[in-house]
Parts: structure tokens; C-alpha cells; sequence
């Protein structure tokens, strides 16, 4: 989290390289690694609201979701793909001393994750809590 402002162009730069491009990297050179009908999972993060400081944050995990649906339709030999954006977890926030009431448990979390990688969806972003739309997919 940092201000529009506060990073310099190279910072700015290292963070979508690191964050955006390096798991559009990971999916490609994983391609030859997953079996045929096998799954990738990508982990995004936008909320839902603005969070002041989170734009750089929001910028890569948008483009995360983008690629995700976009790169769904190329996957070779019926490869799913798709991400999971959690949100706030609740053990994170009580780790913070912040209020863990809008988070989602833990256990919830690792849920969405199962059924993004065990399910039949692809090319979709899960959210947490996952929608009964999310669950049957």
C-alpha cells in the first residue's frame, strides 16, 4: 500500500513486473509442467472499494483478472485457468489487531481454492465468500 505518488517510476515499474508479469511468466513456462485437463490458480487481491494507497495494487490484480479471462480461451489441452481474489482474511486482520469481522476465515478461503482448482470453471475469479454461482461452476 503506498500513494499514487510516493513510488518512483523504477518502483513502479518492479511492482508490475514482479507481481503482474511474474504470474503471467509462471503460467507460461508452466504450460509444459501441467498435465493435460490440469488446473493453475492465480492469487489476485482487488477489493471492492478503493483503498487509498492501493491503486498500484488494484492496477496489477485487474490485470491479473484480465489475463485470467483472456488467456483462459489459449490454454493448450483442455488446461484450466483461473485466480482467486481473497480479500481480507480474518487471522491477517487479528494478526494486525484490526477488526476481523469483515474478513473471511481462513478455512472458508482454502475452500474457494479447492473448488477453483478441482472444479470446471475456467477463466473465472473467485471472491471469497464464494457465491452458490461460484460453488457449482
Amino acid at each position: 500500500m503506498t500513494p499514487l505518488t510516493a513510488p518512483s517510476d523504477d518502483e513502479f515499474w518492479t511492482g508490475l513486473d514482479g507481481r503482474l508479469i511474474g504470474q503471467v511468466n509462471l503460467v507460461r513456462r508452466s504450460l509444459t509442467h501441467v498435465r493435460d485437463g490440469g488446473s493453475l490458480t492465480l492469487t489476485s487481491g482487488r477489493f471492492t472499494e478503493p483503498v487509498p494507497g492501493g491503486s498500484l495494487g488494484h492496477l496489477v490484480n485487474a490485470g491479473l483478472d484480465a489475463f485470467v479471462h483472456a488467456a483462459a480461451a489459449e490454454m493448450p489441452r483442455g488446461v484450466r485457468l483461473n485466480a482467486v481474489s481473497p480479500g481480507w482474511v480474518r487471522e491477517t486482520l487479528t494478526t494486525l489487531g484490526m477488526d476481523p469481522t469483515p474478513g473471511t476465515p481462513v478455512a472458508d478461503l482454502a475452500r474457494v481454492y479447492v473448488n477453483a482448482v478441482e472444479g470446471t470453471s475456467n477463466g473465472s475469479t473467485f471472491t471469497t465468500p464464494a457465491t452458490p454461482s461460484q460453488r457449482s461452476r
